[in-house]
């Protein structure tokens, strides 16, 4: 078993903002989600696991090694895909992917074809490996991102925004690779996309302004906020006076009409009827202000 150790880290860069506040968490084998808005912290947070960025204070331990004092103890065994991931123009799938092995350390030639082909077989890429990576489709750049951050066989995988972009057919078939990663390593999934956190992880936080604010089993999140959510369709011009008279939590269109869901402990009456919950509400409970419980999960 794998197991991350953050312990209160804090980062402030030069213009004053401060991107992570004291934060602490343990995150082990499978897949983890961190969400929040833009800004939140998530990308720093990032960056400073992968070794991109050095923090203020704090410790960050990887099966008990501190890699922020020895980064050379977590390198060989990381594999990231940052949310802007750059390709090399004019050269073919396999011939980066050699590049980047043979960086990795990968040194012995039969090896590596052979890792670099099953890589190629996961990511559904073997058959375009000759191909430029610059004429990928954005599905198919994100499914190489994965097979680079597979080389070397890591046992922690970041991905900063991964489905971002991506038409419902690639942002499936990217999720079952996650997904299939995630059954014996660490990857953390770094996402503003509620559905990607709901849909795939076992484990997740919420960060704002540098914190997190929430950690829990979505599942167990979700359970907290069951017989308190309630919706309604309203017109458009009314979500002002809606969300006066309202704890609102969310609102979107809907058909035509402005769907707002309230949390409430009671029937708010006006019209109101009681839904089942769901991530997005955790969520938006969260961004709020409202989401309380007794629970362990929250922080």
């Amino acid at each position: 078993m794998n197991t991350l150790e953050i312990k209160k880290l804090s980062k402030t860069y030069p213009n004053g903002v401060k991107a992570l506040n004291g934060i602490s968490l343990n995150i082990q084998n499978g897949m983890f989600g961190l969400l929040g808005p833009n800004g939140a912290g998530k990308s720093s947070l990032m960056r400073t696991i992968a070794g991109l960025q050095e923090p203020d204070q704090g410790e960050l331990l990887f099966n008990g090694i501190n890699i922020l004092k020895d980064p050379n103890a977590i390198r060989s065994q990381l594999g990231y895909l940052p949310q802007e991931f750059g390709v090399y123009p004019k050269v073919s799938a396999y011939r980066m992917l050699n590049h980047l092995a043979v960086l990795k350390g990968i040194t012995d030639k039969k090896s590596r074809k052979e890792q670099i082909d099953s890589l190629l077989n996961q990511t559904n890429l073997y058959q375009s490996r000759k191909k430029s990576v610059s004429t990928y489709s954005g599905g198919m750049r994100q499914r190489f991102g994965i097979a680079q951050a597979l080389l070397g066989n890591p046992k922690i995988i970041i991905v900063d925004e991964p489905t971002a972009g991506l038409d419902p057919e690639e942002r499936n078939r990217f999720h079952n690779l996650l997904s299939e990663i995630g059954e014996n390593i660490i990857v953390i999934l770094s996402t503003h996309i509620v559905e990607d956190v709901r849909d795939l992880c076992t484990n997740m936080a919420v960060m704002s302004a540098g914190q997190f604010v929430l950690k829990g089993e979505p599942r167990h999140l979700i359970d907290q906020l069951d017989g308190r959510i309630w919706r309604k369709s309203i017109n458009k011009e009314d979500l002002s006076s809606y969300k006066k008279a309202f704890p609102v939590i969310s609102s979107r269109l809907f058909t035509g009409k402005m769907q707002i869901h309230a949390l409430a402990e009671k029937d708010p009456q006006h019209g109101f009827e009681s839904i089942k919950p769901g991530l997005e509400d955790v969520y938006f409970a969260v961004q709020a202000n409202l989401f309380t419980t007794k629970s362990p999960a929250h922080v």
